[in-house]
């Protein structure tokens, strides 16, 4: 009951009071990401949502457009700025995703939607993460996120998919403002450090195992 209809009723409507209440909050940050990034304000990326369907999930810009001398654009860390990275610190540039939670796209809580072009190379059992809408936060992002390699991010994101009850929810919801207040990396996540590498760790899994089956002894797991 509470998975398939009471959660999406508290996601529109944590979604729709969270736009309400943080909206002088959105017009500040989005004046002073145009200011001191430019412009889009708003970072846009096609991610796949539940089903793996996929959506264009929307967050205040982090980096500038800054180019060498060719027109390309520099490295990430060096387009990362001071401003940018305290964004992503305190989280504040995930606040535009309460729109795709609105909408539909995604849920307060759920497993993080990441590249439309890891889809690849997850096993069968990894694909039950997208069995419900990606989150805003999740149970692998207040686990050591940062400090978990991808097998057990994905095994977390299954655990929750498994597991999914309310109190599960509120579980991970007190987790997250924990360790947000805390200012930890668990929750100010680098995606481009993060995740850029899922594909090649796993095409070079897949060519020395000829499998992407992850194994895990008794003490991982």
């Amino acid at each position: 009951m509470y998975k398939k209809y009471i959660k999406r009723c508290l996601d529109f409507l944590m979604s729709l009071c969270g736009i309400i209440v943080l909206g002088p909050v959105l017009i500040v940050l989005a004046a002073l990401v145009r200011v001191k990034l430019g412009s889009p304000v708003l970072f846009k990326q096609e991610r796949p949502g539940k089903n793996e369907k996929i959506f264009t999930l929307c967050k205040f810009r982090t980096m500038t457009d800054a180019r060498d001398g060719k027109g390309e654009l520099l490295p990430d860390a060096v387009r990362l700025t001071k401003f940018g990275k305290f964004l992503r610190a305190t989280s504040l540039d995930e606040l535009p995703e309460l729109f795709n939670i609105l909408k539909g796209d995604m849920s307060v809580i759920g497993p993080r939607p990441l590249l439309v072009s890891y889809l690849p190379y997850y096993t069968e059992r990894e694909r039950l993460r997208h069995s419900v809408r990606p989150g805003l936060t999740g149970l692998a992002q207040v686990s050591g996120r940062n400090y978990l390699d991808w097998d057990r991010r994905f095994q977390k994101d299954v655990e929750y998919v498994e597991h999914l009850t309310f109190g599960m929810d509120m579980k991970v919801i007190w987790m997250t403002v924990q360790t947000v207040l805390g200012h930890t990396d668990e929750v100010a996540e680098d995606t481009n450090a993060a995740e850029g590498n899922f594909a090649e760790i796993r095409k070079k899994r897949l060519e020395e195992t000829g499998s992407l089956e992850v194994l895990f002894t008794r003490e991982d797991a």
